[in-house]
């Protein structure tokens, strides 16, 4: 499986009592390349129209917050 890692971070909230390992990538290894996310080691590989709706979201709140124009 070919992967592009463009997120690896461990993510703390702002209270500093909860934290998530996250991966988030492209992969190859079925025959659609796509993204996938792994949170504290459990992996899921999007199929494209889950993908996109992910994308979505996440450019959607980060519009809200000013976070992306």
């Amino acid at each position: 499986m070919a992967t592009t890692v463009y997120f690896e971070e461990i993510v703390k909230d702002q209270g500093d009592v909860n934290e998530m390992d996250i991966e988030l990538g492209r992969s190859s290894y079925y025959e659609e390349d796509s993204i996938y996310i792994k949170v504290d080691g459990k992996l899921v590989i999007m199929d494209r129209k889950m993908a996109k709706k992910f994308v979505e979201a996440v450019v959607d709140v980060g519009f809200y917050h000013g976070f992306v124009e």
